[in-house]
This record gives structure tokens, C-alpha cells and sequence, in this order.
């Protein structure tokens, strides 16, 4: 039971990390008050009603206001986390990091439940009853 413990939070707190640390851009498009459609990773898809005006004449200057907009918020991760180099590290702590982890993992290493340790040994042979010579019964 502990064991699964260890590996449920050791995910959690894996899973924070990559979240905390992760951007992403939501896109909306609007048309009007209305909100059409919304996406985390692309381009937020059209309605089809933008007004696209080609200007061909320098006499005609009436514009129309567009009616859709399109909002994109950026959800910025944290970005302060130190970054260390092992060339930064003395050799006396990565000597001690190594034989730490070296005897923290061999230290859960056991036998099996059903380690027979006189397996590869045959049996004495029986030549004479020692019960009997030792005139022991059981009743």
C-alpha cells in the first residue's frame, strides 16, 4: 500500500511541475457580444461573416465597422525555475549524490518470499529410525 502511495504522489507532483511550467495561448472569436469559437493551441476558427473591403476607388472612403474580433490571451507558465549544470557541482557532492542513491536503492533490494536457501543440498540418508534409538515416542 505504501508503495502505491510513493508512485501516486511522485506522478502528482511530476504532473505540477509540467503544468506550472507549461504556456499556452487560448484564441476567441467573437461575433459580436457572442462568443462563436475558442481554441488553446490554434487559430480560433471564423464564423464567416468578416467584412473584407478591397479599396479599388480613391473616390469611395465608406467603411464598415467588422462585427467579429478576435481575442488571444497568453497563459504564461513560470519561468524562474534554476537550472543547474553538474560543472557547477563539487566532485565530493556528487560523490556523496552517487553512493547515496547507490545505497538507498539496494536498500529495498530483498529476497523473494519463498527463497529455499538448501535447495541445491540432498537430504541426509535415514539408516536408522532416531526416534526410536533415542526411545522417543509421541503419543
Amino acid at each position: 500500500m505504501n508503495i502505491l502511495i510513493n508512485k501516486i504522489v511522485s506522478i502528482l507532483m511530476a504532473l505540477v511541475v509540467v503544468f506550472s511550467t507549461m504556456s499556452f495561448t487560448i484564441n476567441s472569436h467573437f461575433c459580436g457580444d457572442t462568443l462563436v469559437n475558442t481554441s488553446y493551441f490554434n487559430k480560433a476558427k471564423t464564423c464567416g461573416m468578416e467584412i473584407t473591403q478591397e479599396i479599388d476607388n480613391e473616390r469611395c472612403s465608406i467603411t464598415k465597422k467588422n462585427c467579429c474580433k478576435d481575442i488571444t490571451q497568453l497563459v504564461e507558465g513560470q519561468n524562474n525555475l534554476k537550472k543547474t549544470s553538474l560543472d557547477k557541482v563539487s566532485f565530493n557532492k556528487q560523490l556523496f549524490v552517487l553512493s547515496f542513491y547507490y545505497s538507498y536503492i539496494n536498500l529495498f533490494v530483498g529476497l523473494h518470499n519463498k527463497v529455499i536457501p538448501f535447495k541445491d543440498y540432498s537430504p541426509p540418508l535415514v539408516i536408522k529410525d532416531i526416534q526410536v534409538l533415542d526411545e522417543v515416542y509421541l503419543i
